[in-house]
């Protein structure tokens, strides 16, 4: 047996004033869940994995109450994706999330299903950025107040009136833009990070003062769940979505998150943990803590041992997607990427060297598929890195004769996870994926399009799913 189908068969396979509530049909644990999400924040761009500029005094405390965790992913460094995938414990081809603005697949089930079913209280606070609502079918749902700030009298309200135990996602919109014109801040003010190699960046002014006032906001959250002396029964989890410097890519910058995890007497206060973690894994960890049974289906895994201070393996592989189609600056360029413990691999499915390969008959087709490809002339097919001596990918190995051992073995990997996941890129030789928002062939502030080719795709040039 091939060792691609050998990795494939692996794949296949209140009650009281402190809110400490009972499950009536049970005696399981029912800590309450309260999971802070930040918007288009680099990993470094906090204070306790080490940028000493930036101000982020409410996430540092969390950590050094709690756990850090230094090797924490999303698989798809977008939105939508990102949110799916922490939602459903379901990379996003299986979970059908695969490309901004799009919904999961109708027959996915959620973390409201199993979460409700365990007598839990499911609410949404904040920014959604999720569909159909079938699927995520929230107990409560606080929408963001003028689609800027989070409704903190709705969340104080549902805090202080609890009568179930709850899993509260507060989902911010902060750093995301639009950045702020005038800020406490001067370009002297940013912090280099280690993978720019110019200066920053005019918009991290703007930025910087974004993470400032998202700050403000995670401080009152805290002090709420102190007030209602929540605290000690909580599971309180903050993370990312995604990275703002490698947004929209399968780099570390982008799918590299902060994760930081309290809870009180349950978890080691100050300790970090270097276990290699996605996203993915959230809602399994949530359903182990309970002591609910973890649907097989499920991609992610359960680091509740993690959080326990064991230091074993939670993954041998963690896997990231990319498409640069239905966002601003639309292209047709998919990548893929696997993450061992020590070795990183992508295949850049578009790129400038394999282009002729994904032509077909359709000289439309052809023009977009030609045009996304010479948008990135560097980007090669393949790149592995060592993420141990070279953390943030500038020395690509891929064609080092002394790495092609690790790169075959980690294409297989990645070739195996690509089937197990269903993924179109295994049956098409260079998919267009149907639009929402934003089509290769229309023109807009952020997509030029030459006169000849404008207007010329047709539904039938789309390859068919689920939206």
């Amino acid at each position: 047996m091939s060792l691609c189908l050998v990795i494939l068969s692996t794949f296949l396979l209140s009650a009281s004033v402190q809110h400490t509530f009972v499950v009536k049909s049970n005696k399981k644990p029912t800590p309450n869940f309260i999971f802070y999400l930040a918007d288009d924040q680099d990993q470094l761009d906090y204070g306790c994995y080490g940028n000493p500029k930036v101000y982020t005094p409410a996430v540092d405390k969390l950590a050094k109450e709690g756990m850090r965790f230094q090797n924490a992913y999303v698989a798809q460094s977008i939105c939508a994706p990102s949110r799916s995938q922490i939602y459903t414990g379901l990379y996003a081809i299986k979970n059908g999330c695969f490309a901004n603005h799009i919904g999961v697949k109708p027959s996915v089930s959620s973390v409201t299903t199993y979460l409700k079913e365990a007598g839990y209280e499911v609410v949404l606070a904040g920014k959604s950025h999720v569909k159909p609502n079938d699927v995520f079918d929230w107990t409560h749902y606080f929408p963001s107040v003028n689609h800027r700030f989070l409704p903190l009298e709705d969340i104080d309200t549902y805090l202080k009136e609890a009568t179930k135990p709850f899993c509260l996602f507060i989902a911010s919109d902060y750093p995301h833009g639009p950045y702020a014109k005038e800020t406490e801040y001067t370009a002297n003010d940013i912090f280099k990070l280690p993978y720019t190699s110019h200066k920053p960046a005019a918009y991290k002014t703007g930025y910087y003062q974004n993470i400032k006032n998202d700050n403000a906001q995670l401080e009152k959250i805290v002090a709420m769940v102190d007030k209602y002396k929540l605290e000690k029964n909580s599971v309180f989890v903050y993370a990312s979505d995604h990275g703002i410097s490698g947004k929209w890519g399968v780099s570390e910058p982008g799918l590299r998150v902060p994760l930081v995890v309290k809870w009180p007497g349950k978890i080691k206060a100050n300790s970090a943990s270097n276990t290699l973690v996605s996203l993915i894994d959230i809602l399994p960890t949530f359903l182990d803590i309970i002591d609910v049974p973890i649907p097989d289906y499920l991609d992610g895994k359960s680091f509740y041992r993690t959080l326990q201070g064991e230091e074993a393996s939670i993954h041998d592989y963690i896997f990231g997607i990319a498409t640069k189609q239905n966002i601003q600056h639309c292209k047709v360029f998919p990548s893929r990427m696997v993450r061992g413990k020590q070795y990183k691999y992508i295949r850049n499915y578009n790129s400038i060297e394999v282009v002729e390969n994904n032509l077909g008959d359709n000289e439309f087709v052809n023009a977009f598929i030609e045009k996304g490809a010479k948008a990135f002339p560097k980007k090669p097919f393949e790149e592995l890195y060592d993420l141990k001596t070279d953390p943030y990918e500038k020395k690509n190995l891929a064609k080092n004769k002394n790495y092609q051992k690790e790169k075959e073995h980690l294409a297989e990997v990645l070739e195996a996870w690509m089937i197990s996941q269903d993924d179109f890129l295994v049956h098409h030789k260079m998919p267009l994926l149907k639009p929402t928002l934003h089509p290769l062939d229309r023109n807009s502030k952020w997509n030029k399009v030459p006169s000849n080719l404008k207007g010329k795709l047709t539904a039938d040039d789309y390859i068919k799913l689920h939206y």
